[in-house]
């Protein structure tokens, strides 16, 4: 559904993004991630044609981003990370607004509005004006907008910032209601985001991609190592030493969690059997076990040190 190809930005004498090459499955849902100052916008407003590049191509269903510009826009939903609102039009109305701008068929338009109104909860705000929203409403109006024209492609650039608690897991529970009707990126340095709602990652760092994996084999990423979890009863810093002692054990420590102990291995489901058994025998009381990379231990390890522009 999307190829990006070869594709490079230059500002002046900074290369903003190097080289990128990578696609999205029809139907799938990528997060895109990287620290600030990556690459990530850049990127995505090269996809929606909001910008040129220095070169390289983007396609989105088979069309050139630059050479059919207005079928590629009729596939694409985009959320900017500032959401392109205008406070002086009712909400509804601003819908029905950015539908005639995209090209909507006049008699779908108004079913279109009321469906993007119900998916991002708008209903009882959707005849105020925008401006006297709170900010969590002018973000659902963005996603809305993104929304309005059934997309084949849905580009959400920061989705959540600023947000309160309940608003997050409100747009992370409409992200994944989407999944499967729509083709998904979700541009975001939040990794809790991307574990709650992505199928894959492309994470970017200076400009330049660094991995690119599904969450579910996200240990290959970390070079070989793999992170096992073990949550238990008593002693805690007995078992420790003890799982220390253990060849293939690269190191143990305290998890976060009271009662948790952490084992980083170089070994794969034989080693972890291995663990569990000498845990068991331990006598420490084994509650809970979780074998899995943190995304968060291999962003840092990916993006450590980058410098933010």
């Amino acid at each position: 559904m999307i190829e990006v190809r070869n594709l490079t930005k230059n500002y002046g004498a900074r290369r903003a993004i190097d080289s990128l090459d990578f696609s999205v499955n029809k139907g799938e849902v990528v997060g895109f991630l990287g620290p600030n100052g990556a690459g990530k916008s850049t990127t995505m407003k090269i996809i929606t044609g909001f910008m040129a590049p220095t070169s390289g191509k983007a396609l989105v269903a088979g069309y050139d981003v630059f050479e059919n510009p207005l079928e590629v826009k009729r596939r694409i939903g985009y959320l900017p990370e500032h959401p392109p609102v205008y406070g002086d039009m009712f909400v509804k109305e601003y819908l029905e607004f950015v539908a005639n701008l995209k090209g909507v068929e006049k008699s779908k338009i108004s079913n279109l509005v009321k469906k993007a109104i119900e998916k991002t909860n708008l209903g009882q705000v959707q005849t105020r004006l925008i401006q006297n929203l709170s900010k969590g409403f002018r973000q659902r109006v963005g996603i809305a907008q993104a929304l309005v024209s059934d997309p084949e492609v849905l580009i959400l650039d920061e989705p959540t910032v600023g947000l309160d608690p309940k608003q997050v897991a409100e747009i992370r529970d409409l992200i994944k209601e989407l999944r499967g009707h729509h083709t998904l990126i979700l541009s975001t340095h939040i990794l809790p985001e991307v574990e709650a709602t992505c199928e894959r990652i492309i994470i970017i760092n200076q400009g330049k991609i660094v991995a690119q994996e599904s969450l579910s084999n996200i240990s290959s990423v970390n070079k070989g190592s793999r992170q096992i979890t073990f949550k238990v009863r008593r002693e805690i810093d007995a078992l420790i030493t003890r799982l220390s002692l253990m060849d293939g054990v690269l190191k143990c420590f305290k998890g976060n969690s009271p009662g948790s102990v952490v084992a980083e291995i170089s070994g794969q489901d034989d080693m972890v059997e291995l663990l569990a058994k000498e845990v068991i025998m331990s006598g420490a009381g084994l509650l809970e076990m979780q074998s899995m990379a943190q995304l968060e231990d291999v962003f840092i390890k990916l993006t450590y040190g980058s410098v933010e522009q």
